[in-house]
């Protein structure tokens, strides 16, 4: 083994000290959300008299919970709707050796590399003269049109890698190429499967431009649309910001640490292939 010497110790206080450095907006996050309105300390400060009584008026104020469930349908509509559609497409653009093929998967990459701004007011005529203004469908339909191309390049890249005998295999047991897809090669594909829902959950949970475009004037809103009521142009409530931000992140955090080694190995793979 090797021994332990003065470059292992230097390397290990590098990296503790870069994680605390990545630490320190998760402290500040926490600290402001336990300070009381009147407290005057800096941020880095610790509470002197933390109070869990944000939480409660975040909560009660913005209709969190209201947010909440709205964010989960839009959210998980929308992922389910972006694994479906993107594995489906992906699997013909990666084992079609044709021109048409290739074609079409570059035609999806040009979805990466168009901003979506482009098309903002195109989209939101297109939305209001189909009469989903102000419902979460709306939302729902846009996401699932924005992520298949960055989705679909994922998929991509891991279906390569993903030898042919498993098809070639079923195919022998009768299993045709969509019954093939669905009970062995989709099976294979779960890590990329969960860094493409990971990485769409967030997105689409954290938009703000969105949902305060395609829900304003109606009863439902998301988390971030609901937390900006907080603040406005003479007084900002930034203790039950941060209480509010606490609450809704919780459950994004607690599904990236449970699925991290899945995200890690699905973009390792998607690298390799």
């Amino acid at each position: 083994m090797e021994r332990y010497r003065g470059r292992t110790l230097l390397l290990e206080i590098v990296m503790i000290a870069v994680g605390a450095l990545f630490f320190v907006p998760i402290y500040v996050l926490v600290n402001l959300s336990l300070k009381r309105p009147d407290d005057p300390s800096s941020p880095l400060a610790p509470a002197t008299s933390p109070t869990f009584d944000n939480y409660r008026a975040a909560w009660t104020q913005a209709d969190l919970g209201g947010a909440l469930l709205t964010s989960v349908f839009v959210t998980v509509t929308s992922v389910l709707i972006i694994v479906v559609i993107s594995s489906l497409a992906a699997y013909p653009l990666a084992r079609v050796a044709r021109g048409w093929s290739r074609l079409a998967f570059y035609g999806f990459m040009l979805g990466l590399l168009l901003p979506f701004q482009l098309a903002l007011i195109p989209l939101y005529t297109t939305i209001r003269d189909l009469g989903l203004l102000g419902s979460g469908w709306s939302l729902v339909l846009y996401y699932a049109g924005l992520q298949v191309p960055f989705s679909i390049f994922l998929y991509v890249g891991f279906i390569r890698a993903v030898p042919v005998a498993y098809e070639e295999a079923a195919a022998i047991d009768g299993c045709g190429p969509l019954n093939g897809f669905v009970r062995v090669v989709f099976p294979l594909l779960r890590p990329v499967t969960g860094t493409v829902a990971i990485l769409n959950v967030v997105h689409v949970w954290n938009d703000f431009l969105t949902p305060l475009l395609y829900l304003t004037g109606s009863t439902q809103q998301t988390v971030p649309v609901a937390l900006f009521s907080f603040v406005s142009q003479y007084v900002s409530q930034w203790n039950l910001v941060f209480a509010g931000l606490v609450i809704t992140i919780a459950p994004i955090l607690l599904v990236y640490f449970l699925m991290q080694r899945t995200i890690i190995k699905g973009f390792a793979s998607q690298v390799k292939g």
